[in-house]
């Protein structure tokens, strides 16, 4: 079963950056940019500083770390697209940013088909 959870009012994130949120156990990346959130996996899968709050560039969040940097839209490792960081479906309902989480128990149309590295599904908010 796949729900929205409310996130955060909108306006919490300021144009052009990234804040981290906790949803439904795990840390979640709400990006603002151009008018239009993202939300993704807020845990660098190097080393697991908050990517959040990294340095937000043309749809790319930049690992505070060491500088890797991943696609707002759809998870991909900029070096190296064929690894990924999940994604979320994100809306604004009534004033609220909200962000749709799968449960574990339910794979996505990708995990369903492939061994890859998870992806976002094809249901990122782009």
């Amino acid at each position: 079963m796949s729900n929205f959870f409310k996130v955060a009012k909108e306006g919490a994130v300021p144009e052009g950056e990234g804040r981290s949120f906790a949803v439904e156990g795990r840390m979640v990346g709400i990006y603002l940019l151009d008018g239009e959130y993202f939300a993704m996996n807020d845990f660098c899968p190097h080393m697991g500083a908050s990517l959040a709050s990294g340095y937000v560039e043309d749809h790319a969040v930049s690992c505070p770390w060491h500088a890797w940097r991943f696609s707002v839209k759809d998870g991909t490792w900029l070096d190296n697209p064929k690894i990924k960081t999940d994604c979320y479906p994100v809306r604004v309902e009534a004033g609220m940013i909200e962000v749709q989480i799968h449960d574990k128990k339910e794979p996505t149309s990708d995990e369903a088909t492939s061994d890859d590295t998870p992806s976002c599904g094809g249901t990122c908010s782009e």
